[in-house]
């Protein structure tokens, strides 16, 4: 504490304090002086709050638990048990039918469906390579992984021993499986340029023929034609979806095409390895992939003081100024990542067309629970987490548009908030986020708000979550780690609950599903904010993604989150067969009736208990898998956190099957 530095009744670590005067305030019109004052008066103001919204998850749970003691086992009087939860505040009443009026969201929240990153801000190289996946090689995502199986003739060559795709990111766009060094498969490469001439069919038909006929593309009166093998020309059948092209309109290098929302772009170039043995000249099929990207403060990365805090603070405000850079020596090279530029067309019009290079970002804060001894408050109290992630992150994000990139073309910044239990504390995050623009002279609800609906008490009542923040709110999601943690954690005193593989087929988390995209479609989502899905947790099995995947968009949610660019650009394909925004219109005119309503909201209440601790129907064999397993996972995550700083990573379960889960 005698190192800290003073600012009216806060103590500042010095490193955190140098590091907002010297590189977040300057070029905003803040002062410091008048900074640090708001910043105290805002901390103060609310510490006490959260604490009481702390104090009151507390009372709630020692209700429950209570409860549970007095009926174990499975809920048998589910009417009652309701009941209890509403007397208790739990449950809390509908709010009158409503529409959320957030504005000035970008289109690839409010209008485009497809993929979103979750990436660790601490690490630069993942943040820079996450905020670059807006576009992604599909010949290389083919290639590398196995979405195209390895089956005799179709391996993956390995040179030297060494695997051939490098580490994940790395690969340069529409670099194309020959293009880096080392061998070449030529039949898996077929399998590849097959699968993505089948993409092209599938996404912007041909008026006959198809394009694995495709002798040239070429433009003519300012459409695209394609020269099939046996000299016919055609045409797309939709001509519409051609957006445009870079090259000369008589030798284009890249065919701009549009499906569903989502772009995608045919690259020509008889000069590349793979190009040259194409008839038509195609190197690549280069897909527009990650639309949005979470940077995260929160649980995929550990930050438990100043210095850790700043490294990740820093490395947002490089992004959002466009001075990220980070440097790797690769094959004796070095090799410096940057952030992409935006992408500039020619329309077939003679007009010019630019697309973001980059992925719309938000920035992850922490929850309301954990403290920072970054500020001490009167007393010596270490603030609130969120509350400083709040004032900096903020503070931070007027940068955005006046360097070298724009993040935000609506002027908005976006801030997932997670862990939050129930409207309440919906309620102070938005109360928090008004205080920090008021400071920062922002207009009203710049500041976005995503609500992660990851708690047992905020699922029950997600509408008045929403309705909390009806002016904020630009995304909802599910995701089943957290969310069943929390299931587990709400009702553990009642008994032994289901293993892993029953709770994902268990009736509360179907409902959990299906009502968090019908609650948010009902409270006017559609066309103003995102409905995600979870995370892929397996970033090895791309084949398994590839097949499982495709529920998430068609559940009717307009994003899902994924482990890596590859995966971005492979779940991509997702969107290009399922129009979320077509599959939400057709839920909005058909929305659940009052009595399937009131049955999932009855499922979704229903704990997952599986039995007496005197009556668990396991063999002593299951209990040491389940057991086994679970120790296995702990160990490894303890192990990243404690030894890397490393949070959500790759750690592998008890059979030796990758899991991204923490």
């Amino acid at each position: 504490m005698s190192a800290f530095v003073q600012a009216h009744r806060l103590a500042i670590d010095p490193i955190l304090k140098r590091f907002v005067d010297d590189d977040v305030l300057p070029g905003t019109g803040l002062s410091s002086e008048a900074y640090w004052a708001g910043f105290d008066a805002i901390a103060h103001d609310l510490a006490a709050k959260n604490a009481a919204l702390l104090a009151e998850r507390d009372r709630l749970q020692t209700e429950l638990d209570a409860w549970h003691q007095a009926h174990p086992g499975p809920v048998a009087d589910a009417t009652g048990y309701q009941a209890f939860l509403k007397r208790i505040g739990y449950l809390v009443d509908e709010p009158a039918a409503f529409q959320a009026s957030t504005a000035n969201v970008d289109d690839e929240l409010a209008l485009q469906a497809g993929p979103q990153l979750v990436v660790p801000v601490m690490n630069a190289r993942y943040a820079l390579n996450a905020a670059n996946a807006r576009w992604g090689s599909l010949y290389d995502a083919l290639y590398g992984t196995d979405a195209i199986p390895e089956t005799e003739g179709r391996e993956k060559v390995r040179p030297l021993g060494a695997a051939r795709r490098p580490p994940e990111g790395d690969a340069g766009l529409g670099s194309g499986p020959a293009a880096g060094a080392g061998a070449y498969n030529p039949v898996r490469g077929q399998a590849v340029i097959a699968f993505a001439r089948q993409f092209l069919d599938d996404a912007a038909p041909l008026q006959h023929g198809s394009h694995a006929q495709a002798n040239r593309y070429q433009l003519q009166d300012g459409q695209l034609q394609v020269v099939l093998s046996n000299g016919d020309a055609t045409a797309l059948r939709e001509p519409s979806q051609f957006k445009g092209y870079t090259g000369e309109a008589s030798a284009p290098k890249g065919l701009l095409l549009q499906h569903h929302g989502l772009h995608f772009e045919i690259l020509i170039d008889r000069a590349h390895a793979i190009g040259k043995l194409d008839a038509a000249g195609v190197a690549d099929v280069l897909m527009e992939s990650a639309l949005s990207t979470i940077l995260d403060l929160e649980d995929s990365i550990a930050a438990v003081d100043a210095e850790d805090k700043v490294v990740a603070y820093r490395n947002y405000l490089g992004i959002l100024k466009g001075t990220l850079s980070e440097s790797m020596v690769k094959g004796g090279k070095t090799i410096t990542r940057t952030l992409n530029p935006d992408r500039r067309y020619q329309t077939a019009a003679g007009g010019e067309l630019s697309l973001p290079g980059r992925s719309l970002l938000f920035v992850r804060n922490v929850g309301h629970l954990m403290t920072n001894p970054a500020v001490r408050l009167e007393g010596g109290r270490e603030i609130p987490e969120g509350i400083l992630d709040a004032l900096v992150t903020v503070t931070i994000a007027l940068h955005d548009g006046k360097g070298r990139v724009t993040n935000s073309r609506k002027g908005s910044i976006y801030i997932v908030k997670p862990k939050m239990h129930g409207p309440a504390e919906v309620a102070f995050a938005c109360e928090l986020f008004g205080r920090v623009e008021q400071l920062l002279g922002l207009a009203a609800n710049t500041v976005k708000l995503g609500i992660m609906d990851e708690e047992r008490r905020t699922s029950s009542n997600l509408a008045a979550c929403i309705a909390a923040a009806r002016e904020r709110v630009a995304f909802i999601n599910t995701g089943f780690l957290d969310r069943t943690g929390d299931e587990m954690h709400t009702a553990m005193l009642g008994g032994p609950m289901l293993r892993k593989a029953d709770m994902k087929a268990s009736g509360w988390i179907q409902a959990y599903e299906k009502r968090n995209v019908q609650i948010g479609l009902a409270c006017g989502l559609r066309g103003r904010a995102q409905i995600g899905k979870g995370m892929w947790a397996m970033p090895d099995l791309m084949a398994a993604m590839l097949e499982q995947k495709i529920g998430h968009p068609r559940s009717g949610a307009n994003t899902a989150w994924v482990p890596s660019p590859t995966a971005a650009t492979l779940h991509a394909l997702h969107y290009h067969r399922v129009d979320v925004a077509a599959l939400q219109r057709e839920m909005e005119i058909a929305p659940p009736t009052p009595e399937q309503a009131a049955e999932q909201r009855d499922a979704l209440l229903t704990p997952p208990i599986a039995c007496l601790a005197a009556a668990a129907p396991w063999s002593a064999q299951e209990r040491q898998q389940e057991l086994d397993n679970n120790v296995q996972g702990i160990l490894g995550y303890v192990v990243r956190w404690v030894e890397q700083g490393v949070g959500c990573s790759k750690v592998p379960d008890i059979h030796n099957v990758g899991l991204m889960e923490d």
